[in-house]
């Protein structure tokens, strides 16, 4: 079973940058799961932001945040990364990632109902 840590939120100035990571933990590891990143603001639903393919070479972003955020990954390091610049106050949320333990090759969605194991998240606050 796959287990999912993510790291790297905090509170950052509008127009700022942020790394967050997800890292696989107890043993497991990420090469053969598409990787998705969701976020959920208070009061609203969750939102599926990007996915990465299990190779990590095909990335899939949701329009609200293509050209700001960037998906990347290190099977070595067992790691998915999700690059976020160019921060708004609106992308003040808890960041979630997930995995999906049969991906269609070289294909993902960043929709919910497509991930079976999911991390606890971390708090991205964008406020000056």
């Amino acid at each position: 079973q796959l287990q999912l840590v993510e790291s790297g939120g905090g509170l950052v100035q509008p127009g700022g940058s942020l790394r967050l990571s997800c890292a696989a933990s107890g043993g497991s590891t990420l090469d053969n799961y598409a990787i998705g990143w969701f976020r959920q603001a208070p009061g609203k639903e969750r939102e599926g932001l990007g996915c990465i393919v299990k190779g990590g070479k095909r990335t899939f972003y949701a329009d609200s945040v293509r050209g700001r955020f960037t998906l990347s990954r290190d099977n070595a390091q067992n790691t998915v990364y999700l690059r976020m610049d160019s921060l708004r106050p609106e992308d003040t949320a808890v960041y979630f990632c997930a995995g999906d333990r049969n991906p269609i090759p070289n294909f993902c969605v960043p929709t919910s109902r497509a991930y079976d194991y999911w991390g606890q998240g971390t708090q991205v606050t964008v406020s000056s």
